[in-house]
């Protein structure tokens, strides 16, 4: 995997709707969000497709930027049943994320609020959307994970992502995951087998919306740098006394990385041999990195492009703090 990330400049959030608390009660979760759930009808050279958004502020509704990619006609429907025009006015590949402007919303609709903490493994959540073209649906799950990552373009990935049980099909793509509090903790974006959906996360959407709404874009910071995870076999390869981390396999030519990071050399082949001679990674600004995702979501929503992050390595049995000059994203291929 090749890291990068991003962080824009700080925006504040639109102000929370205010609502009241459920204490689980999916009707009452269901009146007080639903009006806030579009569904959006895409036309492309390709064809017509349909996916799901929810009310972010006044007039910008979020949703997948699969969603809308390509979009030569534009139209959301809220539960009143009108038709209204949407325009895109951004997108981000990395994030899959996009914002739609529409022209007007109905009376009575707020927007619905994004939640201000990592939601916990076993918490209730419910999915809206349209799956298959069914406004106005609800299915509920909870919680299966977080700290998950999505391939995206270009061989990265989204970090900080939200794994759920709820059923999430074609046409949930866009809607919000919402706790039992009627926050959004996600963004739907894929199911990827049975009982295992992913959303984009709560503080994604606060870090990448915002930028989208000013700029029609985002930049990423970009470390240039593929890893393996720390197994017990690596840390034995490279004089560690326990296996966490990651191990640096790969710097990109000419990266923020290069010259700085020293990538290991692969005893055995590739798809059975260890890494010997890598940088481990553990830390981040003093963050700890247990994993490819600790570091991937510490850039994306800790960093811009042009900083300077410190990261904790071992090299060699030693550890020791190197800085990295962040660098931007390229386009994705």
């Amino acid at each position: 995997m090749v890291f990068g990330a991003d962080a824009g400049p700080s925006v504040d959030p639109p102000a929370p709707a205010e609502t009241g608390a459920t204490d689980g009660n999916l009707t009452e979760l269901y009146e007080q969000t639903a009006d806030s759930v579009a569904k959006l009808r895409v036309e492309t050279d390709a064809g017509t497709s349909q996916g799901s958004g929810f009310l972010y502020d006044r007039r910008h509704v979020v949703t997948n930027a699969h969603v809308v990619q390509g979009a030569t006609d534009l139209t959301v429907q809220f539960s009143d049943g009108a038709w209204r025009t949407g325009t895109v006015v951004g997108t981000d590949p990395y994030t899959d994320l996009a914002v739609v402007r529409v022209d007007s919303v109905p009376n009575g609709v707020e927007p619905l609020p994004l939640a201000e903490s990592v939601p916990r493994p076993g918490q209730p959540v419910a999915a809206f959307g349209s799956p298959f073209g069914l406004q106005g649906t609800i299915t509920h799950g909870i919680v299966s994970g977080v700290n998950r990552s999505m391939r995206v373009n270009g061989g990265f990935s989204v970090p900080d992502t939200v794994q759920t049980d709820a059923p999430v099909n074609p046409g949930n793509s866009g809607g919000p995951l919402v706790s039992m509090d009627g926050t959004v903790v996600g963004v739907n974006r894929a199911k990827e087998g049975d009982n295992i959906g992913f959303a984009i996360s709560a503080r994604l959407v606060e870090r990448v919306v915002p930028e989208l709404i000013a700029d029609g874009s985002i930049t990423h910071s970009f470390v240039g740098i593929r890893t393996v995870p720390v197994t017990p076999s690596v840390a034995a390869e490279n004089d560690l006394e326990r296996a966490t981390g990651i191990a640096v396999v790969e710097t990109t030519a000419d990266g923020p990385a290069d010259g700085v990071l020293q990538a290991g050399n692969w005893t055995g082949t590739s798809s059975g041999g260890v890494p010997s001679d890598a940088d481990v990674i553990v830390a981040i600004d003093g963050q700890p990195v247990h994993s490819q995702e600790d570091l991937s979501r510490y850039l994306m929503l800790h960093t811009r492009p042009g900083e300077t992050v410190s990261l904790t390595v071992y090299r060699g049995g030693q550890r020791l703090t190197v800085d990295v000059t962040l660098g931007e994203r390229p386009s994705p291929t």
